[in-house]
């Protein structure tokens, strides 16, 4: 049985190679779309440089390079290149690697392991591979597509540099493209507009882009195609979309603050992209409910009301007509007057009940239904506000220890800008009376 997993040099038959295998870059400056990783002022190229290479994390979306850097890594320092995916992988497997790297040091030789996917490992697989790093039997290179920070050990992260790499531009994407042709020996049977549109199609993933150049190179065709012929052919990728994972955060992210930003069209884009993602529309219908209360409070306390009406709507009618409601909720949310004062407010409010703990009201607003308690003071001294001049006795209703806060600041826009008169007119009441 071969080898699972020293794949230093992979075998080479006389069959046919994938277009991606034959195109595969022979050094790191042949590498396509990662130069502020690889040039000489990047993190790897100063390391290379140095001669001082340290375990890596290369995070970044599938289809821009990690496995490819990582075997490049360690033809450069002459480290034997071993690979294993934390998807096939377990513990029996880890000890068997662990082992053969123990045994290439003993014999002066040293290992980058690559492991793709390491974000699937769990807890313990993760620390397994801290004491081998520590004594250099191996140098770790890990790649993952999502967020270290969330799905990485804090121990194994500390022992190793975080390396971001970024999807393919359109101008990366071209230039694999024209490698391509070089290796098929002939340009693609497109039209200028239909190639821009198969960039488009890869969505910065060099892999997928390939895997279409492989299909299209393919056909007999008489002319060069235009783009909705070749639409015809090609189905569009699926837009890379994890519910559970990085991109979603990324994505609410990007409503939430476009929303906020008072952007009606970003907004209305990042919202469109989660459905296109398969996003289920109830989650995006509480968190525009949240934008409501967060960002808009009462600069327009209708702006609340209006997300609970399309969220209603949505259950109501479906999808995928009810995902109109809550487009124009999005279209509602962003052009309304923005205040968190209320929210903030509300934190203020939180943050001095903790500190003041269990300091009792002040007794003149203690109901007093027993004799005891009217002989102990309460209730007494307690102005009914109805009975005062404008309805309002100005009395102090916070412990009587506690200095009186202000907690809520309108904001000089939209409705709070009628509740800011308002609380400034019950301020001057309340010194003019003393309280």
């Amino acid at each position: 049985m071969a080898d699972l997993f020293d794949q230093s040099e992979p075998t080479r038959t006389s069959g046919p190679r994938p277009l991606a295998d034959r195109i595969r870059p022979t050094s790191l400056s042949e590498v396509i779309g990662q130069e502020h990783v690889l040039g000489p002022e990047g993190p790897l190229g100063a390391m290379l440089a140095s001669g001082n290479l340290s375990s890596l994390i290369l995070w970044g979306p599938p289809g821009v390079g990690k496995t490819t850097i990582a075997r490049l890594l360690a033809h450069e320092t002459d480290l034997a290149f071993v690979q294993i995916s934390a998807i096939f992988s377990g513990v029996p497997e880890l000890r068997k690697v662990f082992e053969a790297a123990r045994l290439r040091r003993s014999q002066g030789g040293g290992t980058l392991l690559f492991v793709d996917e390491i974000h699937r490992f769990n807890k313990a697989q993760q620390d397994s591979f801290l004491p081998h790093m520590e004594d250099g039997t191996i140098l770790l290179v890990g790649a993952t597509t999502e967020n270290p920070s969330f799905e990485l050990n804090a121990a194994l992260l500390s022992r190793s540099q975080v390396i971001v790499l970024q999807r393919l531009s359109l101008a990366d994407l071209e230039r694999l493209a024209q490698r391509a042709e070089k290796a098929l020996g002939r340009g693609l049977p497109l039209t200028g507009a239909a190639r821009e549109q198969l960039l488009e199609m890869a969505d910065g993933d060099g892999r997928a882009l390939l895997n279409l150049i492989e299909q299209v190179s393919g056909w007999n065709v008489t002319a060069p195609l235009t783009p909705q012929a070749l639409g015809t052919r090609l189905m569009r990728r699926a837009a890379k979309y994890d519910k559970s994972g990085d991109e979603h955060y990324n994505l609410i992210s990007a409503l939430h603050k476009s929303v906020r930003g008072s952007d009606p069209d970003a907004a209305l884009y990042w919202y469109a992209r989660m459905l296109e993602g398969g996003e289920d529309p109830r989650y995006l219908a509480r968190r525009l409910t949240r934008m409501a209360v967060e960002d808009i409070g009462l600069a327009d306390p209708q702006a609340q009301a209006f997300c609970i009406d399309a969220w209603n709507t949505y259950e109501r009618l479906g999808s995928p007509e009810g995902e109109l409601a809550l487009a124009q909720a999005v279209i509602y949310l962003a052009l309304a007057p923005k205040s968190n004062a209320g929210y903030t407010a509300y934190k203020a409010a939180r943050e001095a009940a903790r500190r003041t703990g269990s300091e009792p009201p002040p007794k003149h607003i203690l109901n007093a239904p027993t004799r005891l308690m009217k002989e102990q003071g309460y209730g007494e001294g307690y102005s009914y506000d109805h009975d005062a001049e404008d309805a309002f006795s100005g009395q102090n209703y916070f412990p009587e220890t506690m200095k009186r806060p202000v907690l809520y600041q309108p904001v000089e826009r939209g409705f709070e800008r009628e509740l800011k008169k308002r609380t400034d007119w019950f301020a001057r009441l309340r010194d003019k009376r003393g309280a």
